[in-house]
C-alpha cells in the first residue's frame, strides 16, 4: 500500500522546526561562502520528477540547500546594499501570512488584511511625518514604488493639462519633463523608462560633494514638470534640500516626487528627522519596509498626497471584484492579486512602537560612525560625512584593490560588504540596516577588514 503524503501540518511544523534551527546558527555562520552556489545546485538541480512527490521531501530538498547555499543577509554581518533583516514580530507574521494565504484584494477577499493595511497606513504616515490624508499602497519595494508615483504623476499633470489619457492613451499627449538629481538611484531611471521617458526628456541638476542637488542649478519648472529628488543618497546617506526645493517650485504646477527608499526613516527619529525637513511637502513618496522597518522581503509603500489621482488611474470595476467599503486595495496599487504586505508591516510598527523605530534608526547609524571611525584607524579614507547609515572609504594608494578586498572579506565568512564608485574613486560601501547588528558585530568586521587588508599587501 502506497504511504499517503505528508499533510500540510506535517510539512509546516518540519519548516518552522528547521527555521527555528536557521535562526539559531545565524550568528555562527559564515556570512557568505565561495561554495554556495555549488551547495544550492547539489540540491535543488534535480530533473523535474515525473510525478507529484511527498512535500516533506521537497521542503527538505530546500533545507539541504540552506546549509551553505544562503546567504546570511538576515544576519548582523551582512552590510550590503541597504538590506535589512526580518524582526522576530515582522517574521511571524510573514509565516502566519503563508498560512493564511489571504489575497489583499479588498475587505471581502481579506478582513484581516484590509484593517491592517488600513491601520498600517495610518502608523507610517505617523512615524514619516507625512499629511495623514495621503493613500498608501503596499508594493514589491521601492522600485514599484517609484514606478507607481511616476505612473500617477505622468497621469495628473497630463490631466490637468487637458489630456485624458483614458481616452486618448498616450500617443499624441503633451510632452512632460522630468527634472531629477545627478545622483539618483538607477532604479528611478528605469522607472522612468518603462514609462516612456528618455534622455531627452530627463533633465539632470548637478550635485554637490554630498550627492545632494547644488539649488544654484536648479532649472524653472512648470506645470509639465515632474521633479524627481531623493531622501538618502545610496553613497552618503545625505537628503536633497526638500524644503528649499518645495518654495523653488511652489505656485508652478510641478509634481514633486521623493525617492525615500531608505533615507526616508530619518523622519521617524528626533535626532535625525532634521535630514529630512520639508518631505512632507512633496506629492508623492517611494519608500522601501524591508529596508530599515527590518520587514521580510518584499515590501514597499507607494504614498501619494493626491488618493483620487492615485484611483482615477489606477481603480476598475468588475461584477467579480467584490467591496464592502471604502476604498478596496486593488485601486491604491497596481497589482490585482498580491499578498497582504500591510500585515507584516503592521506588525513591524507594533512591536517596535515609535520609540523603538527611532532607536532602530539611530542605532543603525551609531554603528555606522563606529565603523567610520574603525576604517579612519586602519588608514582608510573616509569618502563621505556619516549623517546616516552609509560609510564609503577607499585605501590611499590601492583604489584599484577595493574589490579585491570586498571579495577577499566576503569569502572570509566574516562579513559582507560591496564596492562603488564614489567621487571619482573606488571605494567600498557599508551600510548598517539591520536589527540585529551590534557593537561587537561591528569590531568583528573591522578585524576582518583588517586581517584581509593585511594580507593582500594592502596595508603593512
Amino acid at each position: 500500500m502506497t504511504r499517503p503524503f505528508s499533510t500540510a501540518t506535517d510539512v509546516a511544523r518540519y519548516a518552522s522546526e528547521a527555521s527555528i534551527e536557521y535562526l539559531g546558527s545565524l550568528d555562527q555562520r559564515p556570512v557568505d561562502r565561495p561554495d554556495a552556489r555549488d551547495i544550492a545546485r547539489a540540491a535543488l538541480e534535480v530533473a523535474l520528477p515525473p510525478g507529484p512527490c511527498d512535500p516533506m521531501q521537497t521542503v527538505e530538498r530546500l533545507v539541504d540547500s540552506s546549509r551553505g547555499g544562503t546567504i546570511g543577509t538576515a544576519g548582523g554581518r551582512f552590510f550590503g546594499m541597504v538590506v535589512g533583516g526580518s524582526l522576530p514580530a515582522a517574521m511571524g507574521a510573514r509565516m502566519l501570512n503563508a498560512a493564511w494565504d489571504q489575497l489583499a484584494l479588498s475587505d471581502q477577499t481579506s478582513p484581516i488584511a484590509n484593517v491592517a493595511e488600513e491601520v498600517a497606513s495610518r502608523w507610517v504616515l505617523d512615524v514619516l511625518g507625512l499629511p495623514g490624508t495621503s493613500s498608501v499602497g503596499f508594493v514589491t519595494g521601492a522600485s514599484a514604488a517609484n514606478l507607481q508615483c511616476l505612473a500617477v504623476a505622468r497621469h495628473a499633470l497630463l490631466a490637468r493639462s487637458g489630456w485624458n489619457v483614458g481616452e486618448g492613451g498616450l500617443q499624441g499627449a503633451p510632452r512632460l519633463r522630468i527634472v531629477t538629481s545627478a545622483t539618483i538611484h538607477p532604479t528611478v531611471r528605469k522607472m522612468l523608462k518603462i514609462l516612456g521617458f528618455g534622455d531627452a526628456d530627463i533633465e539632470t541638476v548637478p550635485c554637490l560633494d554630498d550627492g545632494t542637488v547644488q539649488m544654484g542649478a536648479f532649472p524653472l519648472v512648470d506645470a509639465r514638470t515632474i521633479v524627481v529628488m531623493q531622501a538618502g543618497c545610496v553613497n552618503t546617506g545625505a537628503s536633497d534640500p526638500f524644503a528649499e526645493i518645495a518654495e523653488r517650485i511652489a505656485g508652478s504646477g510641478a509634481w514633486f516626487h521623493i525617492d525615500g527608499a531608505f533615507g526616508l526613516w530619518a523622519a521617524a527619529s528626533p535626532n535625525l528627522r532634521g535630514l529630512v525637513v520639508g518631505a512632507e511637502l512633496a506629492d508623492s513618496w517611494a519608500v522601501d519596509a524591508h529596508k530599515w522597518l527590518n520587514t521580510p522581503y518584499d515590501c514597499g509603500m507607494a504614498i501619494c498626497a493626491h488618493p483620487d489621482a492615485v484611483r482615477d488611474l489606477l481603480s476598475f470595476d468588475a461584477p467579480y471584484v467584490p467591496n464592502r467599503v471604502g476604498t478596496p486595495q486593488k485601486d491604491m496599487v497596481i497589482e490585482l492579486s498580491r499578498a497582504a504586505r500591510g500585515i507584516e508591516v503592521w506588525a513591524a510598527l507594533h512591536s517596535l512602537g515609535r520609540e523603538g523605530v527611532a532607536d532602530l534608526v539611530d542605532r543603525c547609524c551609531r554603528h555606522a560612525r563606529r565603523f567610520a571611525q574603525g576604517l579612519d584607524a586602519l588608514g582608510f579614507t573616509l569618502l563621505n560625512e556619516v549623517v546616516q547609515n552609509q560609510v564609503v572609504a577607499t585605501f590611499p594608494g590601492h583604489e584599484r584593490r577595493m574589490g579585491d578586498l570586498a571579495r577577499a572579506v566576503q569569502h572570509s565568512g566574516e562579513c559582507w560588504f560591496g564596492t562603488t564608485r564614489w567621487r571619482n574613486r573606488d571605494a567600498i560601501r557599508i551600510s548598517v540596516s539591520n536589527w540585529r547588528t551590534t557593537e561587537a558585530d561591528v569590531d568583528h568586521s573591522l578585524e576582518a577588514i583588517a586581517a584581509e587588508t593585511r594580507r593582500l599587501g594592502i596595508a603593512p
